[in-house]
């Protein structure tokens, strides 16, 4: 059997709680960086950020009553940000509602405005069909038909023409350089008649 003095009995549980002190006060800084963080506190996360093992969370006091307090507070923290998240949210969408009824009711009077206006014109329409002779809509029918195939006469003579009118100026350029390849022979000729 071994025997320990006092005095080491002492040191020695004079060590482990300053062992105990020392750890204590890592799980409390941790706690409170996890709380800044906004970070979910459980005693699996607060021991691997504190390195302490979990039993010493687990079995000693303080710890274990610094970190069930702090989640106990994370989590009415949560609920408190979730309830206002949600009453942002809620307002948001009460807001858009009420931007999408003032458009909806803007759209309803457009609408009704532009339906007024169809009306008043078809009313127009009908008034001028209405003064027409009987035989009036038939010979407007048959001049516009005329005027179509005039028209599509007209478009392919200007067409013609343009090919025409394109073909002389090719022709043109073609007979300008031949002026000019003859201008330069004539030239040509002269000078060696003079060398001679």
């Amino acid at each position: 059997m071994v025997t320990t003095a006092p005095g080491q009995t002492t040191a020695a549980i004079a060590a482990r709680r300053r062992a105990a002190e020392l750890m204590t006060g890592r799980v409390r800084e941790v706690l409170t960086r996890m709380r800044r963080e906004r970070a979910r506190i459980t005693f699996a996360a607060v021991s691997r950020r504190a390195d302490v093992s979990r039993t010493f969370l687990y079995q000693n006091e303080g710890a274990r009553r610094l970190v069930e307090e702090a989640a106990a507070e994370a989590a009415g923290q949560f609920t408190a940000d979730q309830s206002a998240r949600a009453a942002q949210l809620e307002l948001s969408w009460r807001e858009r509602a009420l931007n999408a009824e003032d458009l909806a009711k803007s759209a309803g009077e457009e609408i009704r405005a532009q339906r007024r206006q169809i009306a008043t014109l078809l009313g127009r329409v009908r008034d001028l069909e209405g003064n027409l002779p009987a035989d009036a809509v038939q010979r407007l029918v048959s001049e516009n038909t005329t005027l179509k195939v005039q028209l599509r006469q007209q478009t392919q003579d200007n067409r013609a023409l343009e090919d025409r009118l394109k073909g002389a100026r090719d022709n043109n350029r073609f007979l300008d350089k031949r002026i000019t390849d003859l201008e330069v022979e004539i030239l040509r000729f002269r000078q060696d008649e003079g060398e001679r």
